[in-house]
């Protein structure tokens, strides 16, 4: 076992399976005491299964680690307030929580029920949100902490099919961004990783819709080589386990792209090209100047489909 986090205590949602498991396994190995929060449920969060939080439980004890489990879902307020308790009852104090639980329900924005929009919100963007507001409290109280949420290529470049998913996790990005500066004062620092590996959630996305993306020249993510069988859960580990490091105490309201061997620290958010006068503009001078300034290089994510023989 290592010793970057001997003494630390962490929170990983999420954490029966996949990313999750693979991130509460190495923390442990490096010495922190781990709640390990999964609901046990299906990839649409349907169901339960006490099982999958045990499992690693019993594999990082079986390490000589210590850890607990916890069933409770982030989506719920009061659940997750349960969660960040479980560490201070069991471990006396939370220093590092991972906000990974999540769940997909795909579906084109025309057939996507309210439901289907709301459960998806609500375990990835509120659940984030409701750890964090748990765990920040106690962490500005002891004036140290870290906080590392995983977002989504699919947020930060969207993908078809998944508006729910999407919005939540570059939700988790703006969030990330504006709870680092609320926090960065206290000692806490709030990071976010958009990981491109295989797992339950990406074997669920259909193979044409990547196809698609890919014959309209949109393959600006490494997603469809990563659904090609390169990289998994286990490379996402070691760079959220870095960012809770001491080592990682100046690092702060990041986002960073890990994909296998590769880490990618994203730019924020920053203006491609301006135009600018003095005055207002007009809808015709806007018409008349935008091919010749954003248009040069204006790319349309999705083309309207060609047409093909007559008919209104």
């Amino acid at each position: 076992m290592g010793e970057r986090l001997k003494g630390r205590v962490a929170v990983v949602t999420g954490s029966g399976r996949g990313i999750g498991r693979e991130i509460a396994l190495l923390v442990a190995s490096e010495g922190a005491a781990v709640v390990v929060n999964d609901l046990g449920c299906a990839v649409d969060g349907s169901g339960t299964e006490q099982s999958a939080a045990d499992e690693v439980v019993g594999l990082i004890r079986k390490g000589g680690g210590k850890a607990a489990a916890c069933y409770d879902s982030v989506a719920d307020f009061a659940g997750a307030g349960r969660i960040v308790d479980t560490a201070v009852k069991q471990f006396g104090r939370i220093d590092i929580l991972v906000n990974n639980a999540g769940i997909l329900r795909d579906r084109m924005i025309f057939n996507m029920s309210e439901e289907e929009w709301d459960s998806v919100i609500g375990v990835h963007l509120k659940g984030s949100w409701n750890c964090t507001h748990h765990a920040s409290g106690k962490m500005r109280e002891q004036k140290s902490g870290r906080i590392i949420s995983i977002t989504s290529t699919s947020g930060l470049y969207g993908n078809p099919g998944q508006a729910n998913y999407s919005a939540a996790k570059d939700g988790i990005a703006g969030l990330t961004r504006v709870v680092a500066r609320e926090l960065g004062k206290y000692g806490v620092t709030v990071n976010a990783i958009s990981p491109a590996a295989n797992t339950r959630m990406v074997a669920t996305v259909p193979k044409n819709v990547t196809d698609l993306k890919a014959a309209r020249g949109l393959s600006t993510t490494p997603r469809s080589r990563q659904m090609q069988g390169l990289g998994g859960p286990e490379d996402i580990a070691p760079m959220a386990t870095y960012l809770a490091t001491d080592a990682a105490s100046e690092i702060n309201g990041q986002i960073f792209l890990v994909f296998g061997g590769m880490i990618a620290r994203m730019n924020d958010p920053a203006p491609a090209r301006t135009i600018q006068k003095a005055t207002r503009w007009t809808p015709e001078e806007i018409a008349m100047i935008f091919p010749r300034t954003f248009g040069m290089d204006l790319v349309n994510p999705a083309p309207a489909a060609v047409r093909t023989g007559g008919g209104a």
